[in-house]
């Protein structure tokens, strides 16, 4: 797991590969308001994710809270869904979630065979869209439309 402090962040956060751990991850969906999830389902995260990111805050008592999260799910040859985009609400409005969309969208175009383009998807809540326009995603309609299976 590699950590470093990347400039675009503000002081006293440090981006990191890798995931926060199941408590955290919980914890960090169900602060940022997304749904919950069960610790069985967040413990298949780490293995069953092409790439992770999350960011710590500089902590009083020497332990970093892990504050934000992301990752992508994806084939590592042309597809990649970007999932679990949250940042705690304390550090909400800070540039975070960019931070942690414009790692993973990084590592997509490290990652990605050069010789083709690859598909890049998620699924945005109204409160994300901004952040996702702002990063170059469009809407998928009218030419595709974004499903999921309720069983």
């Amino acid at each position: 797991m590699s950590s470093h402090i990347d400039p675009r962040l503000p002081s006293g956060y440090t981006l990191h590969s890798g995931y926060p751990s199941v408590p955290e991850y919980l914890n960090l969906r169900s602060a940022a308001g997304l749904s919950v999830k069960t610790p069985s389902q967040a413990a298949a995260v780490a293995t069953g994710s092409w790439y992770g990111c999350y960011i710590t805050s500089d902590a009083t008592n020497g332990d970093p809270r892990r504050i934000g999260m992301g990752r992508v799910i994806g084939d590592g040859g042309w597809y990649f869904h970007i999932a679990d985009i949250a940042v705690h609400p304390e550090h909400q409005r800070k540039g975070l979630g960019d931070v942690i969309l414009k790692a993973l969208l990084q590592r997509i175009s490290q990652g990605a065979p050069s010789d083709g383009k690859p598909y890049i998807s998620l699924f945005a809540d109204e409160a994300g869209r901004k952040l996702y326009y702002k990063n170059g995603f469009k809407d998928a309609a009218p030419g595709g439309l974004g499903m999921v299976f309720k069983s």
